[in-house]
C-alpha cells in the first residue's frame, strides 16, 4: 500500500509530506485548496503527463514508498525485475528544465515501465478512468474477472486453439501461389541447384585454393630464392656455408686429441653439419616439387573464380553455399509437391477450425452463464448507489471475427428509468453516474483484486443525501481488502474516513501555498462541520458533524470489519 507521499515545489506545493494509513483515507478542502494537485502529484509519479506550468521554482519532486506484502505482487514486481528492499519501493520523479527522470529503488526507468510496475500498486479511478468503463474490451474483461477460473480455462483453450488456426492460416497465405508463379520459381531453383551441384564443392576447399593461388602466382619468386638459399648452404660452391663448415670440422678434429674440451666443440660443429646437410637435401626436393607442382596456375585462378562466383551469390563461405544448396533443394521438393502439400494444409486448417470454433462456443456459453449473476450482483451494487428502479444486463453481440480471446462482443447496458429499454452505458448515464458505476463493480471485486491500493476522485459528482451516504459504505466496503484514498466534498463520505485528511491554502501577499495534514478527532468533526454548514459553524452543525461519525463508526463496526 502506499504509505508516503512527498511533494516539493509543484503547483501550489512548496513541500509536503504525508504518510497514508490502511483502510479509509479521506482528504477534504475548500474549493480551490488544491485537492486535486494531491492526485496529480501521484500520478506524475507514476510516469504521468505533465505541463511545465506546474513546476514550481525550475525544479520539482514526487515520491511514492510503497510497501508490499502480497506474494503474487512480488512475484509480479520481480518479473519486471523490480526488488523491493525491506519490502518497500520508493518511485521518485524529478522534473527541472522541461526534462524528467523517474527512479524505482534508485534505478533510472523509462517511464512506460514505471506505468506497467504501478499498474501492480494501485489504481487511479478519476474522470478517465470511469469513462473505461464504457469500452467493450474492459467490459468484457470484467465479465472474464468475475467467472474466475472457469471462464479462464476456457480462454486458455481458445488461445491455444487460435494459436494453431492461426499459425496454419498465416503458412497457407504466405506459401499460396498461381500455377505461372510455381512453374516460374521451379525453374529458377532448378537453375540455381544444378549450378552448385555441378561445382562439387568440398568443404574448405575456397581456404585451400588461395594458399595454392598464392604459392603458383609468385612461384618464380619462390624458385629463386630457394636455389640462392640451396646454393648459399650446399657443398658445391667453395664459398658455400656446408663447404666452409666441412673445412672447418675437419680442422678442428684434427687438434681435438690434444685438448678433451675441443673434442665436444667438434661434436657440436659435426651436428650443425649433418642438421645443415638436412636442411639442404630437403631444399632439393622442395625446389624438385617446384618444377613438377601439377596444377598449373591457370587452372587453379579458374576453380577460385568459380568458387569465389557461388560464394558471392549463395554465401560467404563454402559451408554457406552448400547449406543454400540444401534450403533450395528442399524448397523445390516442396513445389513439386505443392499441390498434395496445400490440400493437406488446408485440411489441417479446417480441423484446427473447427477446435477453434467449438473453443470459441464454450467460452461464449461460459461467459453467458456468468453474465447472469454478474448483473444480479451489479444490479444489487447499483440499487444501494441510488439506481433502484434501474433494469442492468450483460448482453452479447452476434459472435465477430476468431481472436484469441474469443468471438464475443458484450455491451453493458441499463435503463434508468421504469418501462424505458435498456441501451448501452455510452448513450445512458453521465459522468456522475459513471462514477458511482464503476464504484458498485468495484465492490463487487473488492476481496479478490489483488491491487492494495485505490484512490477514488470525482466519485461524489453530483450526488447528495442517501446516495452519498450509501457511496460512503460502498467506499468502505472496499477499504476492508484494500487501501483507498478518496478526494470528497460531502460529510457523509468524510465521516467514513479511517483517517481524514484536510487540504488547507494558505494565501500572502506574495504566493499561495497548499498544504495537507491529518486531522485529530475534534479537528475532524469541524470539518465535517464546515462541510455540513458552509462557512458558519453552528454548535447543531458540530452536534450533527458528531453524529454522522459515530453512525459511520457504527456501520463500519457490523459491516466493514
Amino acid at each position: 500500500m502506499l504509505r508516503n507521499l512527498h511533494v516539493r515545489n509543484l503547483a501550489l506545493i512548496r513541500e509536503i509530506d504525508v504518510d497514508f494509513t490502511e483502510g479509509l483515507n479521506i482528504l477534504t478542502g475548500e474549493t480551490g485548496s488544491g485537492k486535486s494537485i494531491i492526485v496529480d502529484a501521484i500520478g506524475l509519479a507514476l510516469g504521468g503527463r505533465i505541463s511545465r506550468e506546474l513546476v514550481s521554482g525550475g525544479t520539482a519532486l514526487t515520491e511514492l514508498t510503497f510497501e508490499v506484502s502480497r506474494p503474487e505482487t512480488l512475484t509480479e514486481l520481480r518479473g519486471l525485475d523490480v526488488e523491493p528492499e525491506d519490502g518497500q519501493i520508493l518511485i521518485a520523479r524529478k522534473m527541472q528544465d522541461g526534462r524528467s527522470t523517474i527512479r524505482v529503488n534508485g534505478e533510472t526507468r523509462p517511464a512506460a515501465e514505471v506505468r506497467r510496475i504501478a499498474s501492480l500498486l494501485l489504481d487511479i479511478h478519476g474522470q478517465s478512468e470511469h469513462q473505461k468503463l464504457l469500452r467493450e474490451d474492459v467490459q468484457l474483461s470484467l465479465l472474464d474477472a468475475y467467472g474466475g477460473t472457469e471462464i479462464a480455462a476456457a480462454k486458455d483453450r481458445v488461445r491455444g486453439c487460435y494459436g494453431v488456426w492461426h499459425r496454419l492460416k498465416k503458412t497457407i497465405g504466405a506459401e499460396t501461389m498461381t500455377e505461372e508463379e510455381r512453374a516460374r520459381r521451379i525453374s529458377f531453383l532448378t537453375f540455381e541447384t544444378d549450378e552448385i551441384r555441378n561445382a562439387r564443392l568440398q568443404e574448405g576447399e575456397d581456404e585451400a585454393l588461395e594458399k595454392a593461388y598464392r604459392k603458383l602466382a609468385n612461384a618464380r619468386r619462390i624458385a629463386e630464392a630457394v636455389t640462392a638459399v640451396h646454393e648459399a648452404t650446399g657443398y658445391d660452391e667453395p664459398e658455400a656455408a656446408g663447404e666452409r663448415i666441412g673445412e672447418a670440422l675437419k680442422t678442428l678434429e684434427g687438434v681435438a686429441q690434444y685438448d678433451e674440451a675441443l673434442a665436444g666443440a667438434a661434436d657440436q660443429l659435426s651436428s650443425i653439419d649433418s642438421l645443415l646437410n638436412d636442411f639442404n637435401r630437403s631444399l632439393a626436393d622442395y625446389a624438385d616439387g617446384l618444377e613438377d607442382g601439377g596444377t598449373s596456375l591457370e587452372e587453379t585462378e579458374e576453380r577460385l573464380n568459380t568458387v569465389n562466383r557461388l560464394k558471392s551469390k549463395y554465401g560467404r563461405t563454402v559451408t554457406a553455399v552448400l547449406d543454400a544448396l540444401k534450403e533450395k533443394e528442399e524448397e523445390l521438393e516442396r513445389l513439386n509437391a505443392y499441390e498434395e502439400r496445400q490440400a493437406e494444409q488446408r485440411r489441417e486448417l479446417a480441423a484446427a477450425e473447427k477446435e477453434l470454433a467449438a473453443a470459441s462456443a464454450a467460452l461464449t456459453s461460459v461467459r453467458r452463464k456468468w453474465a447472469v449473476p454478474f448483473a444480479q450482483e451489479a444490479s444489487r451494487q447499483f440499487a444501494d448507489l441510488n439506481f433502484a428502479r434501474s433494469d442492468f444486463a450483460v448482453e452479447f453481440r452476434e459472435p465477430g471475427a476468431y481472436t484469441e480471446n474469443g468471438q464475443d462482443t458484450v455491451d453493458f447496458c441499463i435503463s434508468t428509468n421504469p418501462g424505458a429499454p435498456r441501451r448501452p452505458l455510452r448513450s445512458v448515464v453521465s459522468g456522475g453516474e459513471l462514477s458511482r458505476l464503476m464504484l458498485g463493480i468495484r465492490t463487487m471485486f473488492a476481496d479478490t483484486d489483488a491491487t492494495d491500493t485505490i484512490i477514488f476522485d470525482e466519485v461524489d459528482t453530483g450526488i447528495s443525501g442517501r446516495t452519498a451516504q450509501k457511496v460512503a459504505e460502498k467506499l468502505a466496503c472496499v477499504a476492508r481488502a484494500h487501501q483507498v484514498l478518496c478526494i470528497t466534498h460531502l460529510p457523509q463520505i468524510a465521516a467514513m474516513a479511517d483517517t481524514h485528511f484536510c487540504i488547507t491554502k494558505e494565501v500572502s501577499d506574495t504566493a499561495a501555498i497548499t498544504r495537507i495534514e491529518p486531522l485529530g478527532e475534534d479537528a475532524s468533526v469541524s470539518e465535517l462541520a464546515r462541510l455540513i454548514g458552509g462557512a458558519e459553524i453552528t454548535e447543531n452543525t458540530l452536534n450533527s458533524a458528531r453524529e454522522m461519525i459515530q453512525m459511520s463508526r457504527e456501520f463500519r463496526r457490523l459491516y466493514a470489519k
